[in-house]
């Protein structure tokens, strides 16, 4: 499994930190987000390195990973946010993403602060990409065998 030892959330897929993992399956893992912009704020990302939403391409294990991923992180915010009234999930496309490692952000609502929306807007092509979106784009042409 492709990995990068400089980058951080490498390190924390392969709890060579101390953040506290919600989720580990192998594939990917799920921590909370050190500056929660939400009620609740999680971050989902794969074991394997993949730098941003620019490197997924339109096939069955990319379509796979994203989906799984939001799998995830929806158990998650109904788990431990069941009185939010509203959930998003997405990517921050570059150069909006503050971190060179793919990762799902996944927000109970309401965010912590009115100027906290800003961070999460969808500005074409540019900004925060709604997961379905992503999952259109990248979703392959040719039926998905499992």
């Amino acid at each position: 499994m492709a990995s990068n030892s400089g980058c951080l959330f490498c390190q924390i897929a392969r709890s060579a930190t101390a953040t506290k993992l919600l989720h580990d399956d192998g594939k990917v893992v799920a921590f909370e987000d050190i500056n929660p912009s939400a009620l609740r704020h999680y971050l989902v990302i794969p074991v394997e390195h993949i730098s941003t939403v620019k490197d997924l391409q339109r096939r069955a294990e990319d379509y796979l990973l994203v989906s799984h991923m939001l799998e995830v992180g929806k158990e998650l915010l109904q788990n431990n946010a069941p009185e939010a009234v509203k959930h998003r999930f997405g990517f921050h496309h570059p150069p909006f993403n503050s971190v060179d490692h793919l990762h799902l952000h996944c927000l109970a609502l309401p965010y912590t602060s009115r100027w906290r929306h800003l961070k999460y807007l969808s500005w074409r092509p540019y900004g925060f990409v709604e997961v379905e979106k992503l999952l259109e784009k990248i979703k392959p042409s040719t039926p998905i065998q499992i």
